[in-house]
């Protein structure tokens, strides 16, 4: 996947930013935040590491698990016209229109 680096088994997004010349990364999925800067991928990747240690570390102390409780659920709000397209695609592909669209998320977020 783009743009994510994975640490000790947790992915961060890794974006560059302009207005200070560093990357930043920001991990994903987290019962909280953990961000890290460096200027090479070397550096982002030491960075990373030590931001997810002290999180972890925290996390720890307090009794927390770190990582965020996925439901499988969430709404998602299209225009009426996409809504009418998406149930006649997904049942042209024999497919209910929950099935047809967890596919195509699936095949997106392998990319």
């Amino acid at each position: 996947m783009k743009n994510v680096m994975i640490i000790d088994g947790f992915q961060a997004i890794i974006h560059y930013d302009p207005d200070i010349g560093m990357f930043r990364g920001e991990f994903a999925g987290l019962n909280g935040g953990a961000d890290f800067y460096a200027a090479d991928v070397h550096g982002l990747r030491r960075e990373g590491e030590a931001s997810l240690r002290v999180f972890l570390e925290e996390c720890a102390r307090r009794g927390i698990e770190p990582r965020k409780a996925f439901s499988g659920k969430f709404n998602l709000r299209v225009p009426v016209e996409v809504h009418e397209a998406a149930v006649v695609a997904a049942a042209a592909a024999g497919r209910s229109l929950n099935q047809w669209i967890a596919g195509l998320i699936r095949e997106a977020v392998r990319a």
